[in-house]
């Protein structure tokens, strides 16, 4: 039986960079960080004072005031990214009466929840007991609860639950979404990761485990990955999403076709809690996995959108696991990591990622990695340093990789008709 092709036709960002697809890709491609003391809460006292945050956000541009007020940070951005995606896509409220709601889904995934409310509601019990605690708070917190609401909005009543695997959400949830469609489940699933854990609780549990950068009098030079002078990742928080759908659903509606999704894989590196295997071969697996389901070789692949963290053992992980998944194609590669500008989104970073790697097919322009002054000499591919540049992109993959050892990976690929 021949495989449907899957492609994409909406996309929502909403990041550190810009609270849209455009204003996202406009800043990734100039080369701007959006990293910046913490505004949110009082840092003062933190050994780590730095974030990716949101600018200008407002909930009730996408979600009525009340409602609001009953959901988490990470359901809004994720509201706000699904009606773009949505948008784009030529989906309304009113419409998927007309595709068959029942094939209509949703993949949306967190690494860490709503921890915002998990750490207001911990203070409200301590300081005035159970009765302190509101009737919306765990509902305001389960990660399912994003393609739950959103759902109701938009009546998809197809597949619908969470993925949370960490830092390789949004990436896993883009798998599943596929193979969904791909096997007849769903004729649409709108897919990606949201996390929303810049506060006072998540900044404190990365700076326990030493996994962020303390660089605070630089933000915007503080992430940094493949540099030798990398000292930890730096918290970002949004969320992406991409709306997934077969080739004919698409061509069907007449609805604009962005990319395709030709494939995806994953793996587990079954080695420790927090850090990679150090020679790469869990992530090189998840790599080489989604080129077998994509039916390509991997000389076929011309840009590797990182996971890039700007962590001591990741980096080096990831160039080895890129060298044993293309070995001298490896060197013929463009490799770049958003992750330079964004900060590290958790659970959100594989969805956006995987934008990046739409609108680089589409525009045949790879972003830069910036900071990169002084490569580590163990990171010696093309990362493309500090500006971005032209270079036709056929297919591009995004990786995506977190805790426990989950590796996933996704190939994206220029659409032709």
């Amino acid at each position: 039986m021949e495989t449907k092709k899957v492609v994409v036709t909406g996309t929502g960002a909403v990041t550190p960079l810009g609270l849209n697809t455009e204003e996202y890709w406009d800043a990734l491609v100039a080369g701007k960080s959006g990293i910046e003391v913490i505004q949110s809460f009082d840092v003062t006292l933190y050994p780590t004072t730095i974030a990716g945050e949101l600018k200008g956000f407002d909930v009730t541009n996408y979600v009525d005031r009340k409602i609001a007020r009953r959901l988490d940070p990470f359901i809004h951005y994720a509201f706000a990214a699904a009606q773009e995606a949505l948008d784009m896509g030529g989906v309304s409220k009113e419409s998927t009466t007309e595709y068959g709601p029942e094939k209509c889904g949703m993949i949306i995934g967190s690494g860490i929840g709503g921890m915002t409310t998990f750490y207001q509601q911990s203070l409200d019990l301590k300081e005035g007991g159970y009765r302190k605690i509101s009737p919306f708070f765990i509902p305001a917190m389960i990660t399912n609860m994003a393609g739950g609401v959103i759902a109701i909005d938009y009546n998809f009543q197809g597949p619908n639950f969470s993925v949370s695997t960490a830092c390789a959400t949004g990436s896993h949830a883009l798998h599943i979404a596929l193979k969904l469609i791909r096997n007849g489940e769903a004729d649409m699933v709108l897919a990606g990761g949201s996390e929303a854990a810049v506060c006072p609780l998540g900044l404190s549990g990365f700076i326990a485990e030493k996994a962020l950068s303390t660089r605070n009098d630089e933000p915007q030079r503080a992430s940094r990955p493949f540099d030798v002078d990398r000292d930890g990742f730096v918290m970002g928080e949004g969320c992406g999403l991409l709306l997934l759908e077969t080739e004919e659903s698409a061509r069907k509606r007449g609805a604009t076709i962005l990319a395709e999704i030709a494939g995806a894989g994953m793996s587990c590196d079954a080695y420790h809690m927090t850090a990679p295997r150090a020679d790469g071969s869990g992530a090189g697996r998840a790599m080489s996995n989604a080129l077998n389901d994509a039916g390509i070789k991997p000389e076929d692949v011309d840009y590797v959108n990182t996971h890039g963290t700007s962590t001591p053992l990741g980096d080096v992980g990831e160039t080895k696991a890129l060298k044993k998944v293309f070995g001298e194609h490896a060197y013929k590669l463009k490799v770049s990591s958003t992750k330079s500008m964004t900060g590290h989104l958790l659970g959100a970073s594989g969805g956006i990622e995987a934008i990046a790697c739409v609108k680089t097919v589409q525009n045949d322009i790879v972003h830069p990695t910036i900071n990169l002054d002084n490569p580590d000499p163990e990171c010696d591919l093309d990362f493309v340093p500090l500006k971005s540049v032209n270079h036709t992109v056929n297919y591009a993959i995004s990786n995506s990789f977190g805790f426990g050892g989950h590796n996933a990976c996704v190939v994206i690929k220029k659409y032709q008709a």
